[in-house]
């Protein structure tokens, strides 16, 4: 995996300097660039991202931007403004200062000494997410993007929403990073002003998970930075990355789809993880990929990578279910649009509980208890610890099943499914959540793709209309897209329920749905195993990182718990990230988070949802200790949010907020 490449050039690195903005504001930023810049200017690279330079991705930044520069680019890694060393607040995502911001940062990167004025933008999720939303207002100087597991539509693919569902990682995430932006500057680096910083952020911090829920369908809010509102505004060409296994991999064939520019787009089997260490494996040489793209876009070198095929997908071999993957086994595919091929099979629903080939009549009803999708997993796959998709059988059991006979034939899927239903509600509301599984001979039931649908986005996600009992609704739900064999022998079934805690909220009812089978139809993609990748992916490859020192190791686990009594069934989750030391500046960093996520079969207004993280920052004579709580519960109208940050200095409490928030529950 560490194959030393043939560097051409040596390097330098400037571990902290700022770059001013108009408003008087500095941004904090590392880089690493050719010795001999100066003398003989290279292209920059951005990495614009709230994630904490110094400590939060130190290590994941030198196992990539040396690798460019040492190949004569210029990589500037950049903490917005808000977070790290840089000045200013950060009060909610990607608002238009961010993005400002950022044209500031290129505009003067362009004008640098040691810069050719051009410029590339890359990141993986808030990164991706950025430079997207960057390459859409044009500074002159930015040729090429790197978007890595994001999303054109934050509304419909981020972690706040799915299907106009409220997804319960809203949650989780609002704890997180209301956690991360609490940290305070490194005092080695602003000895002056780290506390008066410090302190401005923790009596300024935003409510994110009020800011979310306040704007339950894609309003205007959302629309901001979501670039499938106009893909013409992009002039740069777009590399897009990802994995089956990333809650965002849907967006890169849309993109495919909408981007009119130069693009291409690579999707392996990787949950949300730069490819040269994915995880599942097999890796790749992402390094040497970006390399190609940046030597094209911003060098003129004609290295034939916009000949190759537009598109590389893998699909992934049949796996038994399990909730942690060393490896993906499967094939590499190429083509030049999505989807790649055309070949589509169609499947009714019968009565029986069939898929087939022949039309049927009838209806039939499903009404999931509540605690419906414990085996889901987590919505975004992250830390790969056991996060992934476990056996589907009992919730399975809690859903109307549709299954085909063993194939004769292997079926493998390359693209978006979807279902067709024609469907009442018995209440003013309702969630449809479908999902596809490779039955094995054994039993075992592993989610392929899944999707979901609140009944009231029926008409579209900016297009929200109260749910009337009674009233037949003609409904498209979307699956995933995927990449998936389904062998001989297997079977594929199609699940359907109206409930999947703890991965989206409990509607506000318990709604029994019914479906019209005879107006009711499976569509399902499909590839013939040809044109397969003709190019060598390669080999992961980091860099070598500095010196840290180990205090106490990662551990991850997952655990759900049902009360024999009520029926409660409870998933916890602990993260801890361990604890180390940077040897190079002696900073101590560790964090731990714990989630409870709880509800009753038959009670959506049980739904509990708790996430609570503890970072800790120390030297010699200094330590931090920030706590923050995150606590949701609900009524048929409202949810209630309880908020508590606390940050301690040295063991005498420097700041403590509460806060309660009682939100009309809209259309969620």
């Amino acid at each position: 995996m560490n194959n030393k490449p043939d560097f051409t050039n040596t390097i330098e690195e400037w571990s902290n300097f700022f770059i001013p903005l108009s408003d008087g504001v500095q941004l904090a930023a590392r880089a690493w660039l050719p010795t001999n810049a100066i003398e003989q200017p290279v292209p920059a690279i951005l990495e614009y991202i709230p994630y904490r330079k110094r400590d939060g991705t130190a290590i994941r930044d030198e196992q990539m931007h040396p690798y460019w520069a040492a190949f004569g680019y210029a990589c500037v890694r950049v903490d917005i403004r808000g977070s790290g060393e840089s000045d200013g607040l950060l009060l909610d995502e990607y608002l238009q200062q961010e993005l400002d911001d950022a044209v500031e940062v290129i505009n003067w990167l362009e004008h640098q000494d040691w810069c050719s004025g051009k410029v590339g933008m890359m990141g993986k999720s808030w990164g991706g997410f950025n430079c997207l939303q960057v390459a859409a207002l044009r500074p002159s100087a930015l040729k090429a993007i790197i978007t890595v597991c994001s999303t054109d539509d934050r509304y419909a693919d981020d972690c706040h929403y799915r299907g106009g569902a409220v997804l319960i990682e809203n949650f989780s995430w609002a704890s997180t990073i209301s956690g991360f932006m609490a940290k305070p500057p490194d005092p080695l680096l602003l000895p002056e002003t780290w506390r008066e910083n410090w302190l401005e952020r923790l009596q300024n911090m935003p409510f994110f998970a009020k800011n979310w829920l306040e704007h339950t369908y894609k309003d205007a809010y959302w629309k901001h930075g979501s670039i499938n509102e106009d893909y013409s505004a992009i002039e740069a060409a777009v590399y897009c990355v990802g994995g089956w296994g990333d809650a965002y991999s849907v967006a890169i064939p849309r993109m495919m789809q909408g981007l009119p520019g130069p693009k291409k787009a690579l999707i392996g089997p990787w949950a949300h993880k730069y490819p040269n260490f994915a995880s599942p494996k097999p890796e790749m040489d992402f390094l040497a990929e970006a390399k190609r793209w940046w030597d094209y876009w911003l060098k003129g070198i004609n290295n034939g990578i916009m000949d190759e095929a537009v598109i590389a997908a893998y699909i992934q071999d049949s796996v038994p279910p399990q909730a942690s993957y060393e490896e993906r086994p499967g094939l590499w595919v190429e083509g030049n649009q999505w989807p790649i091929q055309s070949q589509t099979i169609n499947f009714n629903l019968s009565s029986g509980g069939q898929l087939t080939d022949v039309k049927t009549k009838g209806k039939v009803s499903v009404q999931s208890p509540l605690t419906t999708g414990s085996a889901s997993g987590e919505y975004c796959v992250i830390w790969c610890g056991p996060d992934f998709p476990t056996d589907q059988r009992q919730d399975d059991i809690n859903s109307i099943c549709f299954d085909t006979e063993p194939l004769e034939n292997s079926i493998s899927i390359l693209g978006a499914c979807e279902l067709k239903l024609a469907i009442t509600s018995d209440q003013d509301c309702g969630q449809v959540v479908v999902r596809l599984c490779d039955v094995s001979p054994s039993g075992s039931s592993k989610r392929i793709s899944y999707g979901v649908l609140n009944l009231a986005m029926r008409n579209g996600l900016d297009c929200p209309k109260q749910v009337v009992a009674g009233e037949v609704m003609d409904v498209s739900i979307k699956l995933d897209d995927t990449g998936y064999e389904i062998p001989v022998g297997h079977k594929l079934r199609l699940a359907v329920s109206t409930a999947y805690f703890p991965l989206i909220w409990p509607a506000p009812k318990k709604a029994k749905l019914t479906l019209d089978l005879a107006s009711s139809y499976l569509t399902v993609p499909c590839h013939d195993r040809t044109a397969t990748l003709v190019r060598d992916l390669g080999q992961g490859y980091v860099c070598p990182v500095k010196k840290t020192k180990k205090i106490r190791p990662e551990k991850h686990e997952r655990l759900i718990q049902i009360d024999s009594k009520n029926g409660l069934v409870t998933t916890k989750i602990n993260d801890d990230f361990g604890k180390y030391t940077f040897l190079e500046h002696n900073l101590t960093v560790g964090e731990s988070c714990k989630e409870i996520h709880s509800i009753l079969p038959d009670d959506p207004c049980s739904a509990i949802s708790e996430c609570s993280w503890h970072a800790q920052q120390s030297r010699p004579g200094w330590n931090v200790d920030i706590y923050s709580q995150l606590k949701v519960t609900c009524d048929e109208e409202y949810f209630y949010l309880n908020r508590s940050i606390k940050a301690l200095e040295n063991g005498v409490q420097v700041h403590q907020s509460e806060s309660q928030e009682k939100l009309p529950r809209g259309f969620s």
